[in-house]
């Protein structure tokens, strides 16, 4: 047995080396071209990247061509003076550069292509083209470039440069001097957008000139064009929102609430995405990264957190009938704030009082929301379980960690945990309760969230209680092509009942209430301004500055079609800058054109820049970045 056992083993191993000889002669030509490296010169030909779509079929990203100048180090031969400088001039590079980028090539590969200058115009090419054959081992190579068709939405679509080492470690598919997307839809999206690179192979005779295609170009590849997307944004309301938001800083997304998907996403200040394409790309992007006062490469709604201020009350409100603590009729009394235990707490603005649940969200009552509040956390045994609970129910909404949208990362805020207040109260050797926490009622305290997790929960409130993952894909290729987590309905912790009065008090902010003068005629709107306590350090001290305009709003009413979040930095008050804007982007986006031109001119024609100017500005950034 142990003969036949040893025979049989001997035999296929034989026939393993038989057939794997077999495919690296016949099917695998990788080892013949490389053996013949020396005679044969590989030339890539790229692929046209992916077109952009809005929503509506509008392009918006294309390509042009540009032309790099590339170079094989082991084909290349010392360069007379001359001849060096002449080239450099062509180049437009100085004697230093020149041989800093040969060093810098050689120690990637000597026998793969490098960049040595990069983009060049097409009139360039045509008058460098004549005068390559001069400089062996130099060559002209064509690719293409972004064309933008709109100067706005920089944040959106993400620039495109050149790999680095550290990439092309970890993606053979990538080689030195290809471009990848580094942000936004063009780093999200990349491999569907890229396409894949052709190949030709051409046989070289001795003195490195070209004979023709390596054996009559049997393995040679064409390049397959990247495949195009077409976007949820609307290109209209895109561009408006970038007006609007003209000499202000902040933040403006909207989103079709039944389906999630993203219809604007505006970060102010932006840049015009052209800066980032072409020879001047490098320099552009210094001017930019360093300019650390008005930070434009900064996504405000992605990456920005805030105190959410009073539109948190409405989650206050509902996890408080979700809680059993309180019902929509019961009536609380305000006097001009929240007191306990004698003393004022927070304060309130005037209003009527005592008020029912329309009413205080109408009114934004401080006392009332800070009411319900205490009972929802001291319903449980300790303050602890509350805060948990209380939590529970607030991450049912997307907030307090990634909610999950396809673009890259922003923050994911905080909705703090029992954990962290034993911490910060170093429990058990300090007890703390629930009105040591009160600030929570009102989006204030420690609560911090982004304008994207902002917008999330007023979709889920104009559901009624479930929302779909923010998105930015709307089609591959034409054809409907969505993750799977963007077509699953996620629901909250609130039952569907309790959603009508949260959502009758966010009518009357408008009808009666906090909201009441800025009103759009013929749509019912519903919406919550804010008003966010903006607090920084200042050589160590704690400093409050101006208070950031917040405003949230979903409309119509019944069969909402959009809803907002908006925040302008020290923007003073919710109804001031962020209200306007949020009604004129509602109306620009369900009417097509806009009535309240009084209310359009002060946003257009208002500006922020002397507040942003003061002293502090230059010295830190808003603690709430």
């Amino acid at each position: 047995m142990r003969k036949y056992l040893f025979l049989l083993i001997v035999i296929s191993t034989g026939i393993l080396i038989s057939a794997r000889l077999f495919y690296l002669q016949v099917y695998d030509t990788s080892a013949q071209i490389s053996s013949q490296n020396n005679a044969i010169k590989k030339i890539y030909d790229f692929p046209q990247r992916g077109f952009i779509f809005d929503r509506n079929r509008k392009l918006l990203v294309s390509n042009q061509p540009s032309y790099d100048v590339m170079v094989i180090p082991k084909n290349t031969e010392a360069l007379n003076p001359n001849l060096k400088q002449e080239f450099c001039d062509l180049l437009k590079i100085t004697l230093e550069d020149y041989d800093r980028i040969l060093e810098k090539a050689i120690a990637y590969s000597p026998r793969l292509p490098s960049v040595v200058v990069p983009q060049f115009t097409k009139d360039e090419y045509a008058y460098l083209s004549e005068k390559m054959w001069k400089y062996k081992g130099f060559y002209i190579q064509k690719r293409a470039l972004r064309d933008y068709q709109v100067s706005n939405s920089a944040n959106v679509f993400g620039y495109i440069a050149e790999v680095n080492q550290s990439i092309i470690k970890k993606n053979p598919y990538y080689l030195m001097g290809d471009l990848i997307g580094k942000s936004g839809i063009e780093m999200e999206y990349e491999e569907v957008l890229r396409g894949e690179k052709g190949v030709k192979y051409l046989q070289m005779d001795r003195f490195n000139r070209k004979i023709g295609p390596y054996k009559e170009g049997i393995y040679d590849t064409i390049p397959i064009n990247g495949k195009d997307i077409t976007l949820t944004i609307d290109a209209v309301l895109q561009e408006y929102g970038e007006r609007l938001l003209i000499n202000k800083r902040g933040g403006i997304v909207a989103l079709e609430p039944t389906t999630g998907e993203i219809l604007a996403l505006i970060t102010a200040p932006n840049y015009d995405p052209k800066l980032l394409v072409g020879r001047e790309r490098s320099k552009n992007f210094t001017k930019l990264w360093y300019d650390t006062i008005s930070r434009p490469l900064f996504d405000r709604v992605l990456q920005g957190e805030y105190p959410p201020g009073s539109p948190f009350k409405s989650l206050t409100a509902l996890i408080g009938m979700q809680e059993g603590v309180i019902n929509s009729s019961e009536k609380i009394s305000c006097y001009n704030g929240y007191n306990y235990g004698g003393k004022k707490m927070l304060g309130c603005h005037p209003h009527d009082t005592p008020l029912t649940m329309i009413g205080g969200i109408a009114n934004s009552c401080n006392s009332y929301f800070c009411t319900i509040y205490k009972r929802s956390i001291e319903k449980y045994p300790s303050p602890q379980e509350g805060i948990d609970n209380w939590k529970k129910h607030l991450e049912s909404f997307g907030l307090g960690n990634y909610i999950g949208y396809d673009l890259p990362p922003g923050k994911k805020g905080l909705i703090p945990s029992s954990e962290f207040y034993n911490r910060w109260y170093k429990y058990p050797k300090y007890k703390w309760y629930a009105t040591a926490t009160i600030s929570n009622a009102i989006g204030q305290g420690e609560v911090i969230l982004t304008p994207m997790q902002m917008v999330n929960f007023t979709a889920a409130i104009a559901n009624k209680g479930w929302y779909y993952k923010p998105h930015i894909l709307k089609k591959i290729s034409n054809i409907d092509t969505i993750s799977s987590k963007y077509t699953k309905r996620y629901n909250t912790t609130i039952d569907a009942q309790y959603f009508e009065p949260v959502i009758e008090g966010m009518f009357d902010v408008y009808n009666e209430g906090t909201a009441k003068y800025i009103q759009i005629p013929g749509i019912e709107i519903c919406g919550k301004t804010g008003t966010a306590e903006n607090f920084t350090k200042i050589d160590g001290k704690r400093v409050q500055l101006t208070d950031h305009s917040i405003f949230i709003a979903f409309a119509p009413k019944d069969n909402p079609k959009i809803a907002i979040a908006v925040i302008v930095e020290n923007g003073y008050w919710g109804s001031r800058w962020a209200g306007r804007i949020a009604g004129l982007m509602i109306e620009k986006y369900l009417k097509g054109k806009i009535t309240r031109k009084d209310m359009e001119a002060y946003v257009l024609n208002g500006s922020l820049l002397e507040e942003y100017e003061k002293p502090y500005s230059g010295k830190t950034f808003n603690i709430n970045y």
